[in-house]
């Protein structure tokens, strides 16, 4: 249990970056910037969500809000895997941190290797699971509305704080709590079959790092002592690629939203690029092209002596906001989707989000002789109330992309 809260105040300040980001991107830029940039699904949409993903300090649960955020602002799935395998990898403060602690030659190789890895991941997307027609699952939607300053920043927050906590949320919880206890019951000791140079070693790492949660920058000095132990330097790489690139929350969110063809692109991807940049790396090391440990400089790991107080915070306002949005909004909507014997009740399919839910209730609301209408995502259904027909109504929702009938 201590654990999994140690867990939580780590992920906390990320997580909430993360969240705030994606807020942002959906309340003030357009859907056009998506459609021109991240929606074709080609090498230069691939390449512009890879570059836009490198610099942003977000972690490997940071960035699953704000990539599920373009996707449904209008991104292919191709550009949002390579955002994905991309954006948690690095950062500027890890790059820096990485130089400080590993030297220039893992300052280099290390965004560099997300660049690659993240190109071919978001190829691979874009060769075997092409899309059709609109690249999100949510895109149609009605038109927004002219809204102040201080409107977007309201849009924003519900958004992030309440609408993709209630889309992820539970996927979340269940990550962070296999992560604990992946983190509380695998012991330090294995890591000691880490000496010598075999490629074993190299995949041991990758099938403990694939799962647990390892922050960019909170990798580096765990990568700098298991060195100082006799790890190789390229299994060090893979260790900093595949521990920040996935855990287990992102995996359970990848396959929700984006199904099973993409998470094992996504997965495969990642895999390929750390082990073979990591044999890359021992190849340069052990024939004396490049000295990556020549510059390590033994300093403790950066989170010794407990969570900071930004953390304890941080992680106090995650679970609040997620026991809203598991608990508390989930009875509000049951209550509020209840339907009045006047109501008529439709079957929605094609609903996958708050985002979907919204732009249904909107749908319908825009259809004359409607006076009032309740979208359910949880059941599928709409509670619609007025004079409008049958045939309206489901013309509207069916007009954005989903199918309807009447119960």
């Amino acid at each position: 249990m201590t654990q999994f809260f140690v867990i939580i105040a780590q992920m906390a300040p990320y997580l909430l970056l993360g969240f705030m980001f994606a807020g942002l991107l959906h309340a003030f830029i357009p859907t056009q910037f998506y459609g021109k940039y991240l929606s074709k699904g080609n090498f230069s949409s691939v390449l512009y969500a890879t570059l836009f993903g490198i610099p942003l300090p977000l972690c490997s649960c940071g960035v699953i809000p704000t990539a599920m955020s373009l996707r449904k602002e209008g991104a292919s799935k191709a550009s949002v895997v390579s955002f994905l395998i991309a954006t948690p990898q690095t950062g500027i403060d890890s790059i820096l941190a990485t130089y400080g602690l590993m030297g220039l030659p893992f300052a280099i190789v290390r965004p560099l290797a997300a660049l690659v890895t993240a190109v071919f991941g978001g190829l691979l997307s874009t060769i075997f699971n092409k899309e059709s027609g609109e690249s999100a699952d949510c895109v149609k939607e009605v038109k927004r509305e002219q809204r102040s300053l201080l409107g977007k920043l309201k849009e924003a927050m519900r958004y992030a704080f309440v609408d993709m906590m209630q889309d992820i949320g539970r996927y979340l919880l269940l990550g962070l709590v296999v992560a604990a206890l992946i983190a509380a019951f695998v012991p330090q000791e294995w890591f000691t079959v880490f000496e010598g140079n075999t490629w074993a070693s190299m995949l041991l790492v990758l099938c403990i790092s694939i799962p647990m949660y390892i922050c960019a920058t909170g990798s580096i000095p765990i990568a700098v002592a298991l060195m100082l132990k006799g790890l190789t330097p390229g299994a060090a790489l893979v260790l900093l690629m595949a521990g920040p690139a996935c855990n287990l929350a992102s995996i359970l969110v990848v396959n929700k939203v984006m199904g099973r063809k993409t998470l094992a692109l996504y997965l495969i991807s990642i895999i390929l690029g750390s082990v073979s940049f990591g044999f890359l790396v021992d190849y340069l090391q052990f024939h004396g092209v490049v000295n990556f440990l020549g510059q390590l400089i033994e300093e403790k790991a950066c989170h010794h002596g407990g969570p900071s107080i930004l953390s304890i915070i941080s992680g106090i306002i995650l679970s609040l906001l997620l026991f809203n949005a598991l608990v508390i909004a989930r009875f509000r909507n049951k209550h509020n989707n209840k339907k009045t014997t006047s109501m008529k009740t439709y079957h929605i399919k094609g609903m996958t989000c708050n985002h979907c839910r919204q732009s249904a209730e909107k749908a319908i609301l825009n259809v004359k002789g409607v006076s009032s209408a309740t979208v359910s995502l949880d059941k599928g259904e709409a509670y619609v109330e007025g004079t409008a027909s049958q045939e309206d109504i489901c013309k509207a929702i069916e007009e954005i992309g989903f199918t309807c009938s009447v119960k």
